[in-house]
């Protein structure tokens, strides 16, 4: 007799640690790409941002994203509350809602200089990257750029290098070193001036997008908004 074998469930990673889909995304970015579809630099009031995080989610359904992420510094509660709002925003609408991706800035160094990592579509509860959520910069060992994008990994995200053109070091001092460990991607299409409208600084972003090209990286878009509206900076 044959045996009566019940289907093997295949087990799906939540929507907001998608990093399948999230890679196939940065692939596809240009200079255009943001702030209008896609945007993955924010910060809410839960950090060091003005927005409320629902007052955030608010403003991606008003914009039409395609999907987005926040990056509240060290912690998550900002997507969680995002996240919630637009569960019940779709439920009551029945409306798509733009794709929401796991997402946070962490202090690092690298090159003995202070700089940005970003981590995307990472799971918040897996224990390498709990400690850098606790809402405070990692200290020493903790803070060393390639343990930083390690603990990412390891929680299944993706692991970026904030506005690669903003600090102590050059991006073709840190941009090598960024990957030589471990870094996945390099924010491209960013604006160092915060003109009106928003738009990436050109002669940075080709410099960035040059270097990442060189070393494999792929490239992301962001506002890095700690004001009121999604589409400035401040």
């Amino acid at each position: 007799m044959a045996a009566n074998l019940a289907p093997v469930s295949t087990f799906e990673k939540p929507a907001a640690q998608d990093a399948a889909s999230l890679r196939q995304v940065f692939a596809s970015l240009t200079a255009e790409s943001c702030p209008r579809s896609y945007n993955f630099h924010m910060h809410t009031h839960c950090s060091d941002g003005q927005l409320q995080p629902e007052l955030l989610a608010q403003q991606t359904i008003d914009l039409s994203l395609k999907g987005f992420a926040i990056t509240d510094h060290h912690q998550i509660a900002g997507f969680y509350a995002a996240q919630r709002w637009l569960e019940a925003w779709q439920q009551s609408t029945q409306k798509a809602v733009p794709h929401l991706w796991t997402g946070t800035e962490i202090t690092s160094r690298l090159l003995d200089t202070e700089v940005h990592i970003l981590g995307f579509a990472f799971n918040p509860e897996h224990e390498a990257i709990a400690p850098y959520l606790q809402g405070k910069a990692p200290l020493a060992e903790a803070a060393i750029a390639s343990n930083v994008i390690a603990a990412i990994h390891q929680a299944g995200g993706l692991a970026v290098l904030a506005h690669p053109a903003r600090y102590r070091r050059t991006p073709d001092d840190l941009i090598p070193a960024a990957t030589n460990s471990g870094i996945d991607g390099v924010e491209a299409f960013y604006s160092y001036n915060n003109p009106k409208p928003w738009r990436p600084s050109p002669r940075e972003t080709q410099h960035v997008q040059q270097l990442g090209a060189k070393y494999n990286l792929f490239n992301t878009c962001g506002t890095d908004t700690h004001g009121l509206s999604l589409v400035q900076r401040l």
